[in-house]
């Protein structure tokens, strides 16, 4: 009867322990899954769900009737080829949700709204009606095409400002001990735009098992702004080589800004002869048919004019 008492206390606080060590390990995991499903959240509100405007939301509505035009546009897709259509695209960021094939259908949709519009023009009897039924389908087609590419280069413009204020703050971050992935995690909340958008999406996909390495040129096809891809490349070549990741952050961020201030430079240089040539053929003939309009004006119709004298 000892003996089984014995066997009993100890099966009972072998079970508690076993009990208290699968309750610790399922509080552990859940903190862990909960700090991850946080981590998908703010991912999901920062690049899928951003703060659309009414003039988004009006877009997002306009294109939708364009989907019955992307069979067609998939066909008549000069100078939108559907490899470019797909990189512009990806290095704007995708804009609107937009996909190649409403991309393509958007594009035929402008152009039919543009030859409307000429109809329009020669009913009403406007001037000009004939040329706009040529030119505004024209419009319609390539300023679909210019826009999006603008688009894509103004998120590249503002992802190269950016930068070298994100490696500095990286860089001091990595040199305090932290690591690489905690440091991007933490940073990135602190900026707005495209280069938030590009590292969490990066901290995403390291998140869900993807080989550092591939991440990296992920990056690399997304991004076609200068400064970015010899940052992934360092990047690259420190993990290959094992080069310290603080130092490449901090002389790539001093790098970066004495690029910007060269091209600043080169900017004001090149805005000289354009201020010239618009002083010389723009607003010194204005100036001098304005003062030879004056004088004209005085000669006859002014005091002791030639009207007078002839009077």
């Amino acid at each position: 009867m000892d003996g089984l008492l014995i066997v009993s206390t100890l099966l009972f606080w072998l079970f508690s322990a076993l009990a208290l060590k699968a309750w610790y390990d399922y509080r552990r995991q859940k903190q862990a899954l909960t700090g991850h499903l946080i981590d998908l959240e703010e991912f999901k509100i920062d690049t899928l769900q951003k703060e659309e405007t009414r003039l988004s939301q009006l877009f997002k509505r306009l294109f939708k009737y364009a989907d019955d035009f992307s069979a067609l546009g998939q066909r008549i897709n000069f100078f939108s080829e559907k490899h470019e259509v797909e990189d512009w695209l990806r290095k704007a960021g995708y804009p609107y949700d937009l996909t190649v094939e409403r991309f393509q259908g958007i594009k035929i949709f402008a152009t039919v709204v543009g030859f409307g519009c000429g109809l329009v023009a020669i009913v009403l009897g406007l001037p000009l009606a004939h040329f706009g039924v040529i030119f505004l389908p024209l419009i319609g087609y390539f300023g679909v095409i210019l826009t999006l590419k603008g688009k894509a280069k103004a998120r590249q413009d503002e992802l190269r400002y950016d930068l070298p204020d994100f490696l500095d703050i990286v860089s001091v971050s990595l040199k305090a001990g932290v690591s690489l992935d905690a440091t991007l995690r933490e940073v990135v909340k602190y900026f707005d735009g495209p280069l938030r958008e590009e590292f969490m999406r990066f901290n995403h996909e390291i998140e869900l098992g993807v080989p550092r390495e591939e991440a990296y040129r992920e990056l690399l096809k997304r991004n076609d702004n200068e400064e970015f891809q010899t940052l992934i490349k360092s990047l690259i070549q420190g993990m290959q080589l094992g080069v310290p990741i603080a130092t490449t952050f901090k002389i790539q961020a001093d790098d970066m800004r004495t690029l910007r201030r060269e091209l600043v430079k080169e900017k004001a240089a090149k805005a000289s002869p354009k201020i010239t040539l618009i002083t010389t053929f723009v607003v010194a003939p204005t100036a001098i048919m304005m003062i030879a309009g004056l004088m004209i004006i005085n000669m006859f119709f002014g005091e002791n004019s030639l009207m007078d004298i002839f009077k």
